[in-house]
């Protein structure tokens, strides 16, 4: 049973909201992924948050451009956490995105990471099961590590590079 939900507004989201989904099938959690338009189909937007508790999720992620309004109302509907990711827009770079997003009134809450940042979504989805999943935790700080050792990798090869000129 999918665990996250990751939704868009437009298939033009679909490039950032496919590296979430890429963490999280590193990681081995499922997820669903949904195009819906909150403003064109309110009907099916409704329904779909209204019954994601029932359908075993626990984390939304739910990306969107302009102004916004996906994350907000998932939140405003979706009893548990929901992550909004800001797209970038051609006309105003994302920001407008970015405040729609972040400025959500009191008492509805949505977790917000940088504009296009589907991984880290992803990640934060991920901290948040980990909560109350051992074997999830230690896949994180798999995760965690083997970004180092790349890091680390990078850097002794750059070394090598420097001192061979």
């Amino acid at each position: 049973m999918a665990k996250v939900s990751i939704v868009m507004g437009s298939d033009s989201d679909l490039p950032v909201m496919e590296k979430a989904a890429k963490v999280l099938d590193t990681l081995g959690i499922e997820y669903e992924m949904r195009i819906i338009s909150a403003h064109r189909e309110p009907d099916v937007f409704f329904e779909y948050a209204r019954t994601a508790e029932d359908r075993g999720i626990r984390v939304v992620i739910a990306g969107a451009g302009m102004a916004a309004h996906l994350p907000g109302m998932c939140a405003a509907l979706f009893p548990l956490p929901v992550i909004g990711i800001p797209m970038h827009t051609t006309s105003l770079g994302g920001r407008d995105s970015l405040y729609s997003i972040v400025q959500m009134p009191s008492g509805i809450p949505v977790a917000t990471v940088a504009i296009n940042g589907g991984a880290n979504a992803a990640l934060l989805a991920a901290r948040i099961l980990a909560v109350s999943d051992e074997e999830l935790l230690g896949r994180l700080k798999d995760y965690s590590r083997n970004m180092k050792e790349q890091v680390e990798a990078k850097d002794r090869s750059l070394q090598e590079s420097l001192n061979k000129a």
